[in-house]
């Protein structure tokens, strides 16, 4: 999508689309998404994005996953790799038989998820900090729906402070298990949207903030790791505002992950990049007390700041 910061960095992902066109549109809006989490972080990286169509569950193999090494060599090291949904760490490896350009592989910064949550705690935090005047998540209603990789980690942290979570997934056995280890109360999927919530945090696949769900949304906060959570950036992003929700901008929250990649691409500790997701809190404190003195949405502040960046970059005064 753009390389002024530096190489193209972003996660493959490997999903029974429907065609090839419903592919390329994810693709596409995933990249451009990578391009400005890349950016609001601080990174000196560009927004890039791959994706594999077929079934994760049934359809993977060495030789797959080294055609696709093959491919993101031929591109030089101006798109380096990273896994996503439906691709382990695992299947990483198979594609560094083919190129150098890929991270996240076993035993470098290996799964970011841990970063990524951090990251959402800290953003989450933030907003908490404007919308009620403190920072603590003590007693504060969260829901978390997907529980998968960052969820659960994310789970963690709130319990730890003492937050009431309630979590939502639709993989029932790990619905149980994180149940079980954090004494975290279980909503089914449809009724996510009516619980009883100060916290919202969307940790599965995008688009959960729409026209059926937004009106039903009883938080103060959406505070998530969930990539593209608004369905309509523009017209959901304005309406989350006119209801007084707080939204912190996914890809500014989320952008723990992309931190432990770069770690990895530079050769930092996972010291630094636990240092660097603690920023988080204050991209997302900036982000939403500018959308408030301007009284325009988080989303558009969250756009402007990382392309002042990358114009900055462009004309050499790049910060």
């Amino acid at each position: 999508h753009d390389t002024t910061l530096g190489p193209a960095l972003g996660g493959t992902r490997m999903w029974m689309y429907q065609n090839e066109m419903e592919g390329l549109n994810d693709v596409l809006r995933l990249s451009r998404g990578m391009t400005y989490k890349n950016s609001i972080s601080g990174l000196d990286l560009g927004g890039g994005k791959a994706v594999i169509i077929g079934d994760s569950k049934t359809e993977k193999s060495e030789a797959l996953f080294r055609r696709f090494g093959q491919f993101v060599n031929s591109l030089s090291g101006k798109y380096i790799t990273a896994e996503d949904v439906g691709i382990s760490p695992e299947d990483m490896v198979h594609v560094s038989k083919e190129t150098q350009h890929v991270v996240g592989l076993p035993g470098k910064s290996g799964d970011p998820s841990p970063v990524t949550a951090y990251g959402v705690y800290m953003g989450m935090k933030a907003c908490a900090k404007i919308q009620y005047g403190s920072d603590s998540l003590t007693g504060k209603k969260i829901m978390v729906q997907g529980v998968g990789h960052v969820g659960e980690y994310l789970v963690k942290h709130l319990t730890e402070e003492g937050a009431i979570v309630s979590i939502s997934d639709i993989q029932e056995d790990t619905l149980k298990r994180v149940s079980t280890t954090y004494n975290a109360k279980v909503v089914g999927l449809q009724d996510v949207y009516d619980a009883e919530m100060d916290i919202y945090a969307p940790c599965a696949l995008g688009a959960t903030l729409n026209d059926d769900t937004l009106s039903r949304l009883k938080c103060a906060i959406v505070a998530g790791a969930a990539n593209n959570q608004l369905k309509d950036e523009a017209k959901h992003g304005d309406q989350i505002m006119k209801q007084g929700i707080i939204y912190a901008p996914d890809y500014a929250i989320n952008a723990g992950g992309v931190i432990n990649c770069f770690s990895e691409v530079k050769g930092l500790s996972l010291q630094w990049a636990h240092d660097k997701a603690q920023e988080i809190y204050n991209t997302i404190f900036n982000i939403v007390t500018r959308s408030k003195n301007e009284n325009v949405p988080t989303y558009k502040i969250a756009g402007k700041m990382a392309e002042e960046r990358i114009t900055n970059a462009k004309l050499g005064n790049v910060k």
